[in-house]
């Protein structure tokens, strides 16, 4: 049988157990090194399954995807410029109130994302239960309960990949509301980012990010290679985000 190649982003906040997860899918077969143009680390690696190979690479640990760091414009880069076929999204399962912001800025960004709940052991043992199944609902794509360093979990998880990659699994994520004055702005933007990118990237997001103020967001999408990406529209649309 033929051997497909996907890429996986593994995203998270800071101690959720997001290396360690990393470390039980590719084992040995991953390496590491920095970003170009970057202090921060890249690790990348591999694996298969079901006949489909894996290339995971581990974002490094943030809070936000807000460009406040070099750690948040490479997770924030590599999520929207590089377009994983599928971002995994580590939260730990004793502070889900904390990690759901990263979860839902991810959502913003693409589809195609899974929500590994990891911690399961540590949140049993201080009487927390989650209900997967309704953040699931609630999030509108796939949650998977986990406990990494016990491995447990882990093949529920690949049959998961495994099934985003195939196309089985269709995902409908849920679209944070802003308050009304933010949202009539998204709306007078989202034309116009539209008529600069087209349908490359998600112009909701982008819009934000224009309201933002985020100024590494326009560098980082005047060195992407489409053709429609001019310098003065950028920035128009940036001065369009003022205005408004």
């Amino acid at each position: 049988m033929s051997t497909n190649e996907y890429t996986i982003a593994l995203a998270g906040n800071p101690n959720t157990g997001k290396s360690t997860l990393f470390n039980v899918l590719t084992g040995l077969r991953q390496h590491t090194g920095n970003w170009p143009g970057k202090t921060v680390v890249h690790a990348e690696g591999f694996f298969t399954y079901n006949n489909n190979r894996y290339k995971m690479i581990d974002l490094p640990g943030t809070y936000s995807l807000y460009s406040n760091s070099a750690d948040e414009e490479v997770a924030r880069d590599f999520i929207i410029f590089e377009k994983p076929d599928v971002t995994i999204v580590v939260l730990d399962a004793t502070a889900l109130e904390r990690n759901l912001n990263l979860a839902l800025q991810v959502l913003e960004m693409t589809s195609s994302v899974i929500v590994c709940v990891n911690l399961m052991d540590e949140a049993k043992k201080k009487g927390i239960r989650i209900d997967t199944e309704k953040l699931a609902a609630t999030l509108g794509v796939p949650v998977v309960p986990i406990s990494a360093r016990n491995k447990e979990g882990i093949d529920t998880l690949l049959k998961t990949i495994d099934s985003m990659v195939r196309g089985k699994i269709k995902t409908n994520p849920i679209a944070v509301r802003y308050s009304p004055e933010i949202e009539q702005c998204i709306e007078k933007l989202i034309p116009r980012v539209k008529e600069v990118i087209g349908d490359a990237y998600p112009a909701r997001w982008v819009a934000l990010r224009l309201l933002d103020g985020d100024m590494s967001l326009l560098q980082a999408l005047q060195q992407q290679p489409l053709p429609s990406v001019k310098e003065v529209s950028i920035y128009a649309c940036h001065d369009t985000a003022k205005s408004v």
